[in-house]
């Protein structure tokens, strides 16, 4: 009996080895190497004869003089202009992420950290879009039971549908509030995580939404490997591909991430799917934010941002506020930014402490920003400006914990610094925007109207910003600068030293 062939498969990127080898060759990843019986697949086309057939059927027959026409293939001119409607998610922030809406029969990817809130968003997603189109919500991870008392807790307002669950009633359950409006609300939960139970049921019920809760847990019973390894991930999310461009189904998919952050599975994941979105946030902070890494229909790098309360998810109104400080009682060593998250401006307060170090090298720390560009910027302060950062200790943070690493806040981070060395206050009602170079210029950046209408519109009255820019007609103050010391000269006023002061030292003196 002829031994059965298997292969050694990277569970982190999905290359191929004959053997096993400690270290995978294509993404250097130790131990991730999983032995696999490969599936069979068919060589030819079926039903046409085989693409063997049909190649030595060309090879033997003679030469025609036949015009050359095309067999499927359309032009430009034959394919329709029809416009594709989106339809509203019932949340502005995931729509805003999504690019102006859910497209029909598109795939869209959501992956984040344990306990981040993606089932919660999706079921509050499935239970606004059930008010109008069918939705199916396949769950691997829970049973229809958990489904349900989350459901309770969320106040979904339609009576959860559970399909295949004998041991959980089906009806209207008295804990959760029933609106007469939402009498048209068809929701259904199947709890499974059988590849082919779930495209039977999608093709027996038809919805217009499915959403996989998760895809690692889906499995292919033709293939030998683990659930959520990559020929499982691979295959059943081609074969979920298939059906929602064929059929029309949308797909919401949720996916685990390692422990570097990235979704688990082969790369080829993001790949075949529309959209692929982020859900990030602190676990000691109540805001969360949904970010596009790839999009199909729409800008990437967009976010939306949410705040997890005790109902679930809420839509935040104007972000700006809730990354900004307390503007009425300043503190030195804070300065205000306005930085872009694709199309969308926030206002975000940057808090910097320096103190003389008591190490052989002074410590720095960045929260929220760019280490890298930190040092960077430390560096410029201490060469072109005169001060000793090489002595002392820098910790720089942004308020909220928002992640700003684009160049256009290394001018906030600057005067941060320099105010906390200086122990003075930046004018509470001054933005900064723009970028440090190394020589100690101030760099103009992109997006500068939609900043700054931004921070006027949220009350500031003078803007410092890079020189030569243009900038539009607002009622705010514009303060062009060309060099990093002019801009601190700008921001930090120039504090006298008063009698009372002079008194207050002479009697600590005493």
């Amino acid at each position: 009996m002829a031994k059965s062939k298997t292969i050694f498969i990277c569970n982190d990127c999905g290359a191929e080895s004959a053997q096993w080898v400690g270290k995978c060759s294509e993404c250097g990843t130790y131990g991730s190497l999983v032995e696999q019986t490969p599936a069979p697949y068919a060589v030819d086309t079926p039903g046409r004869g085989g693409v063997g057939s049909w190649h030595a059927a060309q090879t033997n027959a003679k030469s025609s003089s036949k015009p050359a026409k095309p067999r499927a293939s359309l032009t430009f001119d034959q394919i329709s202009d029809r416009q594709i409607a989106r339809w509203e998610s019932g949340y502005g922030e995931l729509d805003r992420v999504l690019g102006g809406g859910v497209v029909p029969g598109s795939m869209v990817l959501i992956g984040g950290d344990p306990g981040i809130g993606k089932s919660t968003l999706l079921l509050q997603v499935s239970n606004q879009l059930a008010q109008r189109y069918r939705i199916l919500y396949v769950t691997g991870e829970e049973s229809g039971q958990q489904v349900k008392l989350r459901a309770s807790r969320l106040g979904v307002s339609k009576p959860v549908n559970v399909v295949g669950e004998g041991d959980v009633a089906v009806g209207v359950d008295a804990t959760i509030p029933v609106d007469p409006d939402s009498i048209g609300a068809d929701l259904y939960v199947l709890p499974e995580t059988d590849l082919e139970e779930i495209l039977r049921e999608i093709d027996s019920l038809k919805p217009n939404v499915a959403v996989i809760d998760s895809i690692q847990t889906v499995f292919f019973p033709a293939l030998t490997s683990a659930p959520g390894s990559v020929a499982q991930v691979r295959e059943c999310t081609a074969a979920l591909m298939k059906v929602a461009k064929h059929e029309d189904v949308t797909m919401l998919i949720v996916g685990h991430v390692t422990k570097e952050g990235a979704i688990a599975g082969p790369k080829v994941l993001e790949h075949l799917v529309d959209t692929v979105l982020y859900f990030e946030g602190d676990r000691f902070a109540s805001h969360r934010l949904l970010r596009t890494v790839k999009n199909r229909f729409g800008a990437t790098h967009e976010i939306g941002i949410f705040e997890m309360v005790a109902e679930g998810l809420r839509e935040v109104a104007n972000p700006s506020e809730l990354f900004l400080g307390n503007r009425d009682d300043p503190a030195p060593g804070t300065a205000i930014v306005v930085a872009c998250e694709g199309t969308r401006p926030i206002v975000v307060e940057l808090q910097a402490l320096v103190s003389p170090t008591s190490y052989p090298s002074p410590r720095r720390a960045g929260t929220g920003v760019d280490y890298n560009r930190l040092v960077q910027i430390l560096a410029v302060l201490e060469k072109r400006v005169g001060i000793p950062m090489s002595k002392l200790d820098s910790y720089v943070a942004s308020a909220g914990g928002l992640n700003v690493e684009e160049p256009a806040v290394d001018l906030g981070i600057a005067i941060a610094i320099v105010a906390s060395f200086r122990d003075r206050i930046v004018d509470p009602g001054t933005v900064l925007i723009g970028e440090v170079g190394l020589g100690g210029q101030v760099r103009s950046v992109s997006q500068m109207e939609l900043r700054l209408k931004e921070a006027a519109k949220l009350g500031f009255t003078r803007a410092i910003v890079p020189k030569g820019t243009k900038f539009p007609d607002l009622n705010i103050e514009i303060l062009p600068v060309s060099k990093v010391i002019d801009a601190i000269i700008a921001a930090i006023p120039h504090q006298e030293i008063t009698a009372e002061d002079l008194e207050s030292d002479d009697d600590n003196e005493e």
